[in-house]
């Protein structure tokens, strides 16, 4: 846990970041393999993610992967319109970084890195670096 103002109360990365994933495939409208897929938890810590019973750590992999989808999901609501910010991810992709597939698929595919090139192709649209 990390260090907090005296009076505050302690902050859980891992439960912070999960609840954040849930929420997230939760507005994307993956199916649990999906989201299990992306956050490389099983089925059954996924399942306990979801429901908010989940108390467990997180690997640094894990906490970067939970990181790269929070962004890929703001940099979509600040470029498209909140419906088409959700679909994205299930919509077929002839962008170079995705070849045709579903943006969901490659990221469960290529792990961290894909998520994270996913974020970049997103904040390259909006005009960022």
């Amino acid at each position: 846990m990390r260090r907090t103002p005296q009076g505050a109360a302690p902050v859980d990365r891992a439960t912070v970041a999960a609840k954040a994933c849930a929420r997230i495939a939760e507005a994307w409208q993956l199916r649990n393999e999906e989201a299990a897929g992306l956050l490389d938890v099983s089925a059954r810590t996924w399942a306990r993610v979801k429901t908010g019973s989940w108390t467990g750590r997180l690997s640094r992999d894990q906490l970067l992967r939970a990181s790269g989808l929070v962004g890929l999901y703001k940099g979509l609501h600040l470029y498209f319109s909140d419906p088409l910010a959700d679909e994205w991810v299930r919509l077929a992709n002839s962008g170079p970084s995705f070849g045709g597939r579903r943006p969901v698929d490659v990221m469960i595919a290529g792990g961290l890195p894909a998520i994270l090139q996913a974020r970049d192709h997103v904040d390259a649209l909006r005009g960022g670096v």
